[in-house]
């Protein structure tokens, strides 16, 4: 199976002009680079000097992309893949559940992958929980899920910032829902915005001129159901007039599953209002940025060739994987149909596909 190559993990960044904070300055290149012209952390127009190690080409939101790959092949003994890693990452929206309902077989496959002896990691771009929400969700479709299992892009945007040292006397501007919140708020950071701005309207009278907060330092954007054009005048202006204020979004999904019957406009939407406004692109802290795949391997020691990636989407959950170095496995319970994965136009291929996780139970029965 051909594998896409990876970048080192780290780098040292020369930026033309210096800030003046010490958060600027030694980035990891998967995710972060320094922008001179803004002064700031951004993904695009960066001036910086690295080394690089392998032929995988970047794109203009900074992340690795994929190279040439074999076609993805039908998944036709689960014993083997399960044996050869130590752990498994699940996506969870059409995956785990589609919406509040739990996908049928799952509760079973991961009491099987448990007995086998096998760390379980629920990664989810949906920013609209923390990781202490989810853990309710889950433990309220039957789930025996610990909130040190679960990571959400909410909680990457808060340890993004911590793995920064973002300063604790700058405040955060957030534009999604009590997710995020709740996780800068256990990170010990300020912030404004948030459900709250959702009612807050602008009269554009002649003169008009809409004040902002000058100590913002940073943009949160993800997935808000209150979204409005209050947030995005707001969050506009913090990110073109505060020196260095950083632009992140938890994800850039175009559809989410809000409910099972149909798929909902998905984070992407909201991020692109104000990449569209700001004439910035967002530095991305969830799938499939590498920000999460390199804390998670270094939070559980795990090495990522003994991981296997579990998703339902080919431009988030395995190329997430693949960015990290991972196995993949693509599921068609969700977003990805076989006629999308097989199309000619579809560049990204996982290492295995099946019609859902619980396929390791059948797939087993039928090997012994």
């Amino acid at each position: 199976m051909l594998r896409s190559s990876t970048l080192t993990q780290s780098v040292t960044v020369t930026c033309v002009r210096h800030s003046h904070r010490q958060w600027h300055q030694s980035i990891p290149v998967n995710y972060r680079v320094c922008d001179a012209s803004r002064n700031t952390l951004s993904s695009n127009s960066a001036i910086f000097k690295w080394k690089r190690k392998s032929n995988t080409k970047r794109n203009s939101s900074g992340m690795g992309t994929f190279t040439t790959r074999a076609l993805a092949q039908p998944l036709r003994n689960a014993d083997e893949l399960i044996d050869s890693v130590e752990t498994f990452i699940f996506d969870c929206d059409g995956v785990i559940w589609k919406g509040d309902k739990l996908i049928g077989g799952v509760p079973e496959t991961l009491d099987m992958l448990r007995s086998k002896g096998k760390r379980l990691v629920f990664v989810t771009n949906n920013s609209t929980k923390s990781r202490k929400q989810y853990g309710k969700k889950f433990e309220s479709l039957g789930l025996n899920v610990s909130e040190e299992e679960i990571f959400a892009s909410s909680f990457a945007a808060a340890a993004y910032l911590k793995s920064i040292d973002f300063p604790k006397d700058k405040k955060v501007y957030v534009i999604g829902e009590d997710g995020i919140l709740k996780e800068l708020e256990l990170a010990g950071y300020q912030y404004l915005g948030g459900p709250e701005d959702g009612g807050k309207k602008i009269e554009l009278k002649p003169g008009f001129l809409m004040e902002h907060d000058e100590n913002v330092g940073a943009v949160v954007v993800g997935f808000d159901r209150y979204f409005n054009y209050y947030k995005i005048q707001y969050g506009t202006l913090c990110i073109r007039e505060n020196p260095g204020c950083l632009f992140i979004a938890t994800n850039r999904d175009a559809v989410t599953h809000l409910t099972d019957a149909q798929e909902w406009a998905g984070g992407g939407s909201m991020v692109g209002a104000l990449s569209g406004s700001t004439q910035r692109e967002p530095l991305v802290v969830g799938k499939p940025s590498t920000f999460m795949m390199d804390y998670l391997a270094n939070e559980f020691g795990i090495s990522k060739s003994q991981i296997c990636m579990v998703g339902d989407r080919l431009d988030t959950d395995i190329l997430f994987g693949q960015n990290g170095g991972c196995k993949t496995l693509l599921v068609l319970s969700g977003v990805t149909t076989l006629p999308m994965l097989q199309s000619p136009n579809n560049a990204i291929q996982p290492d295995f596909y099946t019609n859902k996780i619980s396929d390791f139970l059948s797939l087993n029965a039928a090997a012994v």
